[in-house]
């Protein structure tokens, strides 16, 4: 928590030009269910820290969780609590906390992955944590979303040497054998920041964007985890009970 909120504090000193004109920065107006995640989750000795790139509209923007998906959030993660609204809401993206009935399809993927194979969240961070790299959101003035890597570069510089050092502080406590960006980004991010540190490999992103995530994304997510040695800590679906 104590790094979430100086990189939270950092990153709110920050201003934005033209095409953003919104910044969501959910670790402050969802501080409840933000830091019940990194409290009751975040413990040193896993295994693989699996990075994302930034806050999803309706997911952590709502939530507050990275890949928040609120029934994903609510129902599996068991993690619910008070979320206000940003200072400056754009009128086309409100936050609507727990309230929010659109689905985040890449946190419905993530979370749905940890599920099945699981069962219980704290089977699943007992090898896995997942952090997204910047927490906050960018969006234009028509309410499109913005990611940081189409930040100008002076904004950039700036943003992402304040991650960057948050990135490298959870590493530290973390203590993971390896990082996995989940998308290319966060993936080249981590290795920037981390240099030889430790091993850095990328994910399949689970955007409905993504061609490749739109067929059997799971399947895919399983093999690129082979092929990084990180399998070992993913056991296969328990088998469904035969109804007698």
């Amino acid at each position: 928590m104590q790094i979430s909120r100086r990189l939270s504090r950092r990153v709110a000193r920050l201003r934005f030009a033209p095409p953003v004109s919104h910044v969501y920065h959910p670790a402050v107006y969802a501080r409840e269910p933000h830091e019940t995640y990194l409290r009751r989750y975040a413990r040193p000795g896993c295994r693989v820290l699996l990075l994302g790139m930034n806050p999803g509209p309706f997911g952590m923007v709502q939530t507050g969780v990275p890949f928040g998906e609120v029934e994903a959030v609510r129902g599996w993660l068991r993690i619910e609590g008070r979320v206000r609204r940003p200072r400056r809401q754009h009128p086309r993206r409100p936050v609507e906390g727990f309230g929010c009935r659109r689905s985040e399809v890449s946190g419905r993927r993530l979370w749905g992955f940890a599920r099945r194979h699981f069962g219980t969240p704290e089977r699943f961070f007992r090898h896995f944590f997942v952090w997204n790299y910047c927490p906050l959101a960018f969006l234009e003035e028509g309410g499109r979303n913005r990611t940081p890597d189409r930040l100008p570069a002076d904004e950039r510089d700036r943003l992402f040497g304040a991650c960057d050092e948050a990135l490298v502080e959870l590493v530290e406590f973390l203590r993971p054998e390896r990082v996995i960006g989940v998308g290319r980004f966060a993936a080249s991010r981590a290795a920037r920041a981390l240099g030889a540190a430790l091993p850095v490999g990328e994910l399949l992103h689970p955007s409905p964007a993504s061609p490749a995530a739109n067929r059997g994304w799971e399947a895919r997510a399983l093999a690129q985890l082979r092929a990084q040695g990180a399998l070992a800590a993913v056991p296969s679906p328990p088998a469904p009970r035969r109804r007698r």
